[in-house]
């Protein structure tokens, strides 16, 4: 029996709310959080710094949000209001919920997941997400005008860039070591100073190992194993769980991912419209989980696209309802491929193009 764990931006909606969040409060805002996240990618990614993750962006930022007004009610408000769902993305959560044990493991913040829970009758009891509480914490007027100050100043600066073969700040230029040594020094060393800093320090973000940390403690109220877990991401916050699931046995599907997740995952859904997730959940959930695999291996092919993927749906007993939605889709989508060393590369190109299409291109070029 098949259990799925989903992330939520990317596969279910089409927000960043936390990109969202600092655009509508921070002058230049889009600017300053794609700097962050940048930022956020090198450290996880590149460096690999000690008790740093993907996903501490959400943390990064919260200082300077509340510095611009930021309050717990205005970010419900916000994610209520700006909650955009992706195309079948309702139908595909309450499909699911019928064919099997199901949970969201997000790195967005709670008021966020509590919208799209409200919106769509996802228990919220399923959710795994970040707890953040803007109120509990004090700033003073001193500290409010150095971070608005030094928002400016982030927003200003080049976006980091590194060479493919990068793997240490050892190999950036020196516009790129400059612009790194400054955000350390803003992150590590100004803002812990803060009274504010707690914040930073006290805030853990739901992205890399605790996403992993999510599904299995999921597992533990189920009581199925790993090889059960159909994983489904998008992005570098999603690359330990994709880990972990595959290293149990279970399933990684990467859903218009970007280069992380594609890397990471062992196959790859390309789509505008998210039904087709509960397709393969109800595939695995009738067939077992070697399915997947038994149909790339009847296709004789690492792709299955269109009309083909969905006649081969249908012949593994999936129901039409979960089908007809991707009939009208154009661009040889949807496609579904099983990721290999010789395609990589093309797939990763395909599924970034899809990802900005789906998400808009400032949303879909984020980490």
């Amino acid at each position: 029996m098949v259990q799925l764990n989903i992330d939520c931006e990317g596969p279910i909606t089409q927000n960043d709310n936390a990109y969202e969040l600092c655009e509508a409060l921070i002058p230049d805002g889009g600017t300053f959080f794609a700097r962050v996240s940048k930022y956020d990618d090198f450290l996880a990614d590149i460096e690999k710094r000690p008790g740093y993750k993907a996903g501490d962006t959400l943390k990064l930022v919260l200082p300077f949000l509340k510095a611009f007004g930021a309050t717990n009610h205005g970010i419900e408000e916000f994610s209520e209001k700006t909650l955009v769902l992706l195309p079948g993305a309702k139908k595909m959560l309450s499909a699911v919920v019928d064919l099997c044990p199901a949970f969201i493991i997000s790195t967005s913040y709670r008021p966020y997941l509590e919208a799209l829970c409200k919106v769509t009758g996802f228990p919220l009891d399923n959710v795994y997400c970040t707890e953040v509480d803007l109120d509990g914490y004090h700033l003073d007027d001193e500290e409010k005008s150095a971070l608005q100050s030094l928002a400016r100043e982030i927003a200003g600066m080049p976006l980091l860039s590194w060479p493919e073969e990068c793997r240490g700040r050892q190999d950036l230029d020196e516009t790129n070591l400059s612009t790194l040594e400054r955000l350390d020094e803003i992150f590590w060393e100004i803002i812990p100073q803060m009274s504010i800093g707690r914040l930073i320090e006290e805030v853990n973000p739901v992205g890399g190992p605790e996403k992993a940390k999510g599904v299995e403690d999921s597992l533990t109220r189920t009581g199925k194993g790993m090889e059960e877990v159909f994983y489904v991401g998008d992005s570098i916050t999603d690359v330990q769980a994709f880990e972990t699931a595959k290293k149990g046995g279970g399933i990684a599907l990467s859903f218009n991912g970007n280069s992380y997740a594609v890397k990471s995952a062992q196959y790859a859904l390309l789509s505008y419209e998210t039904t087709l997730i509960a397709a393969l959940v109800s595939l695995l959930a009738r067939n077992g989980m070697k399915a997947l695999e038994y149909l790339f291996e009847k296709e004789a092919s690492a792709s299955i696209k269109g009309d083909q993927l969905l006649e081969s749906l249908k012949g593994k007993g999936v129901p039409d309802a979960l089908l007809e939605a991707n009939f009208s889709q154009k661009r040889g989508l949807p496609a579904l491929y099983k990721i290999t060393a010789e395609n990589q590369d093309k797939i990763i190109l395909q599924s970034e193009h899809i990802r900005r299409l789906v998400r808009g291109v400032a949303v879909g070029e984020l980490g």
